[in-house]
């Protein structure tokens, strides 16, 4: 399948549901205006109301992945190239966890997200993309069999979590290591059990593993038990086994 088009993002928009072209697009986000400071008192008026359509955003969540099969998360930089080993690296995750019987999640954006979903996707597998109204890296890849767009984060991971059975996190920036560190913290307050979290790529991630090992635990912010949370690993064939090892 040929790669999609690029289009310039100051003249493509995602809003939900809504797609927006050209000075239609707005200049803010859902987010943005949900979450900045307000000078004035309009945000009473507006935000009970935004309540509504946040629920509206967790039903139609639910509605779309109710039935889906079991499923694994997989988070990753949005700026991966196509032709570097951390793509390679992403399609082989996204056929291995197929062909291990999971339907694979991601943000539903380019880069390692398009790696995964392109692996299930050749393989024959259910590949599911969960994409956020962003000011850029905001299209569904075109390897994405389901696809939903929503306007807040908060809505979004929770679909993230609520239907996996495991994270990897794939090489990524700021928002791979948001999901991460959540996904921990949901890990260790025992809001999820059974649940386990994989880094995939021992050099990129061996610096942050290092960092909370020689000083966020021997600070006693953490327990070495945190710690053991963390599956930091090269194989693609080990993260599967860890993940199946954890359902039984």
């Amino acid at each position: 399948m040929a790669n999609v088009t690029e289009i310039d993002q100051s003249e493509f928009q995602i809003r939900g549901s809504v797609q927006l072209r050209r000075d239609r697009c707005a200049t803010t986000t859902a987010d943005q205006r949900l979450l900045d400071r307000h000078d004035d008192t309009q945000w009473l008026h507006t935000d009970p109301w935004r309540v509504l359509r946040i629920q509206g955003e967790f039903v139609e969540g639910f509605d779309a992945l109710a039935e889906i099969p079991k499923a694994v998360t997989v988070f990753g930089s949005a700026r991966t190239d196509p032709g570097s080993p951390e793509y390679r690296l992403g399609r082989e995750l996204g056929t291995a966890l197929v062909q291990a019987g999971y339907a694979v999640i991601t943000g539903g954006g380019p880069g390692a997200m398009e790696a995964v979903n392109r692996g299930a996707s050749e393989s024959g597998g259910y590949s599911i993309g969960l994409g956020i109204e962003l000011p850029f890296e905001q299209r569904l890849n075109e390897w994405v069999d389901l696809g939903i767009n929503f306007r807040y984060f908060f809505v979004r991971k929770t679909m993230f979590v609520k239907y996996a059975q495991a994270f990897v996190c794939l090489p990524g920036g700021f928002g791979t290591l948001d999901e991460l560190f959540e996904a921990l913290t949901l890990v260790q307050t025992h809001k999820v059990t059974k649940f386990p979290i994989i880094l995939l790529g021992v050099d990129y991630w061996s610096g942050l593993i290092d960092w909370i090992r020689d000083t966020v635990l021997p600070g006693a912010k953490i327990d070495e038990s945190d710690l053991a949370l963390l599956h930091c690993i090269d194989s693609v064939a080990e993260a599967v086994e860890l993940i199946t090892a954890s359902a039984k």
